[in-house]
């Protein structure tokens, strides 16, 4: 991690800040499963901080990053926030690239979206940071049935653990991009604790 990229605590975020990441609530998936929000979030001070900061050795944190005016406005520039389970979906799609043997590329809007974002809905494990919509590998372009397919296949085979949206499923359109995912992984950094805002306060 950059020595100018910290942890910050999303409770003692500014109050605007807090609106958007909505630290620690609680959201309902479309299951109807409650999901609790990430609370610790990599700050993210400029573009060349995101781009210096390397998750893997072949994933930059300017790559979940990637956003257009569909992000809320405070989040299109910097500094930018982004929850710490990041760093594990980086080292899952190196483990893809490896498989793949060819470069990776995460689509605009496909890396960690807010809660804000226009694109959230329900509780999306974008918002976690731990999801990513692919729409290149190498000079393969995912915007048709076979190379998603066959791309999730192999996503699958190397990594159990990451979810794979088949093409064309019921809960989106994925005719343009492969999504994978870990779920809803929160990651708190070894120097942080997790006692309950009031008990600080007070």
């Amino acid at each position: 991690m950059s020595e100018s990229t910290r942890v910050v605590d999303g409770f003692e975020l500014p109050a605007e800040l807090r609106a958007i990441l909505r630290p620690d609530e609680i959201l309902e998936d479309i299951q109807g499963n409650a999901r609790r929000l990430p609370r610790f979030f990599y700050e993210v001070p400029s573009h060349e901080a995101a781009r210096r900061t390397r998750l893997s050795p072949h994933f930059g944190l300017n790559e979940l990053l990637l956003v257009d005016v569909k992000e809320a406005r405070p989040l299109q520039g910097f500094p930018r926030y982004v929850p710490c389970a990041a760093s594990v979906l980086a080292l899952y799609l190196e483990r893809f690239r490896e498989a793949a043997g060819a470069p990776v590329f995460i689509a605009y809007n496909g890396g960690y979206r807010s809660p804000a974002h226009k694109l959230s809905a329900g509780a999306s494990p974008h918002m976690w940071g731990t999801a990513a919509d692919l729409y290149r590998v190498g000079t393969t372009v995912l915007n048709a049935e076979e190379p998603i397919e066959h791309y999730g296949r192999l996503a699958r085979d190397v990594a159990p653990d990451l979810f794979v949206m088949p093409y064309g499923h019921d809960l989106g359109t994925t005719d343009d991009h492969l999504h994978v995912d870990l779920g809803y992984l929160v990651r708190v950094p070894r120097e942080c604790s997790e006692m309950p805002e009031a008990a600080r306060s007070g």
